[in-house]
């Protein structure tokens, strides 16, 4: 084969995989179209806890941290802004509006070492479970991994944990995980 032909087989082979990385997305797209973030603001009078700058780095099916969800704002990786006040939870991804995950729909949060494509020290990731609305008007519980820069994962779970009802569900030993990259 001459380079000409080699290179006409590379390039079909190259939209061959775009054009299924494409039909994949869809789908997953279709199937995730149910579930919705709570975008909006913080209630009038939350008052701020604390405050974070990173990454955020997947939402994923709870317990599966290799299945993402493609929910309309949180489908792709992003830098992120949390703030940690009194009544929940503020997501400030870039170019997307302010999510809030108010402490009634936290379910629990933990350190994680893996999410789908990202695998950090142990105990890099804050993984927060919180549950999503789905249009037919039923729930599902997820998980989203946040990636802070400023301070330590422990650090912002810790200050994330402190608003939650002491009935929440946390990691005892937030240190460990396991193999899933889910909080023990």
């Amino acid at each position: 084969m001459n380079r000409e032909g080699a290179l006409l087989v590379m390039i079909a082979a190259a939209l061959a995989l775009l054009a299924l990385g494409y039909v994949a997305w869809r789908r997953r797209s279709r199937r995730d179209a149910g579930v919705s973030a709570p975008f909006g603001e913080a209630p009038d009078g939350a008052a701020t806890r604390a405050t974070a700058s990173g990454f955020y780095v997947a939402t994923t099916r709870h317990g599966d941290a290799l299945e993402r969800l493609a929910i309309r704002g949180l489908g792709f990786r992003s830098r992120v802004d949390v703030t940690v006040t009194d009544r929940g939870v503020a997501l400030d991804l870039v170019g997307q509006p302010r999510m809030f995950l108010a402490v009634d729909r936290i379910e629990s949060v933990a350190l994680a070492t893996t999410a789908i494509d990202r695998v950090v020290e142990p105990g890099g990731l804050v993984r927060i479970a919180w549950t999503a609305h789905r249009g037919d008007g039923s729930t599902e519980t997820v998980d989203s991994y946040l990636r802070p820069q400023d301070e330590s994962a422990s650090t912002l779970a810790a200050a994330i944990i402190a608003i939650l009802p002491p009935s929440t569900p946390t990691a005892a030993d937030q240190s460990s995980t396991t193999s899933t990259g889910n909080a023990a």
